[in-house]
């Protein structure tokens, strides 16, 4: 998949130790998930439905 295009913004619930979230939702029905620390590094794509689960699941 092609990221070039990806627009990334970091988690709001990120903390100022550096060890942040940083997500890219701009993609087209995916949503692209990395380590903000390595940009370049791997990135996790899931499907938007499968994301919005994720995001609005109550904590455990």
């Amino acid at each position: 998949m092609e990221l070039t295009d990806a627009r990334w913004r970091k988690s709001s619930r990120s903390n100022q130790d550096g060890n942040c979230v940083e997500v890219a939702t701009n993609l087209g029905g995916v949503v692209g998930v990395r380590d903000s620390k390595d940009p370049d590094g791997p990135v996790l794509v899931v499907d938007a439905y499968s994301w919005r689960l994720f995001v609005v699941a109550p904590p455990r």
